[in-house]
């Protein structure tokens, strides 16, 4: 996370993509920084899925990821 806020202060727009899991953890870094980036959260597990699996996610994922990179 801390990059995105390097990328940010550079004025690149940049977003938090992690898994389910890891939703309290990126938000206490966020808190912890002082800043609340743009996040997106997809399913978890994906450190065992398939190829074909993770595509998918990433499919269902990249609208919000696309209206989190606009929006900001």
């Amino acid at each position: 996370m801390h990059d995105i806020v390097d990328l940010e202060g550079r004025g690149l727009v940049g977003v938090f993509v992690a898994s389910s899991e890891f939703k309290q953890a990126g938000e206490s870094q966020a808190k912890a920084l002082g800043y609340d980036p743009a996040a997106v959260y997809v399913p978890h597990p994906i450190q065992d899925r398939t190829d074909d699996e993770m595509r998918a996610i990433a499919r269902k994922a990249l609208g919000e990821i696309l209206k989190a990179v606009t929006e900001n």
